[in-house]
């Protein structure tokens, strides 16, 4: 099969692969119809993230039809349209049977890879490092799905993949992480990054009560897209000298009831001499992760309120805790629980209350995805979402 092989930093190439095949019988085998670029991926492609290997294949965001099951698969079979979780979970372990999914205890064949950086091991992510579990990804033409069972979802209705295919990641994440932030009816929330996550954290917010959305941004692609279709105001932060000062007199001296961090590790400073600090210790190999948003967002929001990061970062940011913790501030993060939201977010779809699809803003051959991670990771061309066709 085909594939998007990692090759060291800032060098994806597709290449030949063998097909994957059966190994537990609770395996599934799909074939890919179309598969996605995540804003994480980036941080693979940009050498954030580590126990990446020449060769592993990556990609989490896929759906297709099912070639091949195993034994003891029995939810779906031969010919199902699915929709493939980016979260690999077991299903049976305590953290499944809560709920909480993407904790998973036996999904990371290689948990102590995990477990030596953060104390436990998350559940393992398709095409993520062999950090967590070095599974290969599916920006490919074929897929193997371990513990099918809960890790898809059928798709049983005519839409189209473009309107399902962000179950697999990007919708549940901006959907938990408007969860996370605890939104009450009423309350003025602020989203940092105006991508996909944030996109979908924005329409999230809205469904949740919220009476006021800012979103903060620099891409006028991005921002534009924010406004026209998800109706909030923003803040462009590059021409604004303080978006901390920004936010506070937009909400009355206050500051926003919730706070989203939508961007992570690789954000862009207003501030230029912090960015070149930054850039500095980068390049020293001091430090891998951008906090700017971080910062602001706690600095921003409003005492006792909530701050929630879907945003991925690696260990080396700085947190400014003395103020989050005498404003008293509440945090919720972690990767997202797909399989909580799945079905639920699926029949918000079927009922018209959101058509996930207007984020796409380029659909590519697979053999095109090299091209369209520049394209993407420069922000050209209006470049927003790609969706891979294999």
């Amino acid at each position: 099969m085909r594939a998007l092989t990692y090759h060291g930093q800032g060098d994806v190439r597709v290449d030949t692969h063998p097909d994957p095949r059966i190994e537990k019988p609770t395996d599934a085998i799909i074939r890919i119809t179309s598969t996605a670029i995540c804003g994480s991926d980036l941080h693979l492609y940009d050498g954030f993230i580590a126990m990446m290997k020449a060769g592993d294949i990556i990609g989490h965001e896929p759906m297709g039809i099912v070639e091949e099951v195993g034994s003891q698969v029995k939810n779906i079979k031969k010919g199902d349209r699915v929709v493939v979780s980016f979260t690999i979970s077991c299903g049976h372990c305590w953290f499944c049977e809560n709920t909480l999914y993407s904790l998973c205890d036996n999904s990371n064949p290689k948990p102590e890879n995990a477990a030596g950086v953060m104390g436990h091991s998350p559940a393992a992510v398709y095409g993520y490092s062999h950090l967590l579990g070095g599974i290969p990804g599916g920006q490919a033409e074929f897929l193997r799905v371990p513990y099918a069972d809960l890790g898809t979802i059928k798709i049983e209705s005519d839409l189209p993949d473009e309107k399902v295919l962000f179950l697999s990641d990007i919708f549940p994440t901006g959907y938990m992480a408007a969860e996370n932030a605890q939104i009450e009816e009423g309350d003025t929330v602020a989203i940092w990054g105006c991508g996909p996550v944030g996109l979908f954290t924005m329409k999230s917010a809205w469904m949740m009560g919220a009476s006021r959305v800012i979103a903060i941004d620099q891409v006028p692609e991005r921002l534009k897209m924010a406004r026209e279709h998800c109706k909030v105001e923003t803040i462009d932060f590059s021409k604004v000298d303080d978006v901390v000062g920004e936010l506070i007199e937009m909400t009355g001296g206050r500051g926003p009831d919730r706070c989203i961090d939508a961007v992570g590790a690789e954000s862009h400073a207003s501030n230029m001499v912090s960015a070149a600090a930054d850039k500095l210790k980068q390049t020293a190999h001091m430090q891998t992760d951008h906090p700017y948003v971080l910062q602001q967002a706690i600095l921003a929001c409003r005492k006792g309120g909530t701050l929630s990061i879907p945003g991925v970062y690696g260990s080396t940011a700085t947190i400014p805790m003395g103020p989050a913790m005498n404003k008293g501030l509440t945090f919720k993060m972690g990767q997202t629980h797909v399989q909580r939201y799945l079905q639920p977010l699926l029949d918000k779809i079927e009922a018209g209350e959101i058509d996930p699809s207007f984020l796409i803003t380029h659909t590519e051959p697979l053999e095109n995805a090299p091209a369209m991670y520049q394209k993407f990771r420069a922000k050209e061309d209006g470049c927003i979402k790609v969706v891979l066709k294999p």
